[in-house]
């Protein structure tokens, strides 16, 4: 089982916005972990997209989401979110969600725990 699943993924245009959810398997200590996104648009690299501290207090973004994209987490869930709004074509991606334990720095650089990624397409 991956340690991360997400869903929510799909086809929408631009404009609209669309809600990502990543829930961590049963076994780890979510709680403990900065959570975040990551994207991978065809024909380019995997780019830090968001992140949530442990504690929920900090967030971090890219510049390209920043002001249009909400990371939040609810742990009783175990789970992150990604509300996506004012979509753009250029955000067409796979999407994948990330974990680890070490902070936020160390999510932005080379994640722990990674899911098997959901589709997001924007059509103009």
């Amino acid at each position: 089982q991956a340690p991360l699943v997400e869903s929510g993924g799909g086809l929408v245009q631009a404009g609209e916005t669309l809600q990502l959810s990543c829930v961590g398997s049963p076994g780890r200590y979510w709680s403990n972990y900065v959570m975040g996104w990551y994207r991978q648009a065809p024909g380019k690299e995997r780019e830090f997209v968001a992140a949530i501290s442990y504690d929920g207090r900090t967030t971090e973004y890219s510049d390209s989401v920043k002001g249009r994209f909400i990371v939040s987490r609810d742990d009783a869930k175990n789970a992150v979110y990604l509300q996506m709004i004012s979509l753009k074509v250029e955000d067409t991606a796979i999407y994948y969600c990330a974990a680890d334990i070490r902070g936020l720095k160390a999510i932005k650089e080379a994640p722990d725990y990674w899911g098997q990624g959901t589709q997001v397409t924007v059509s103009s």
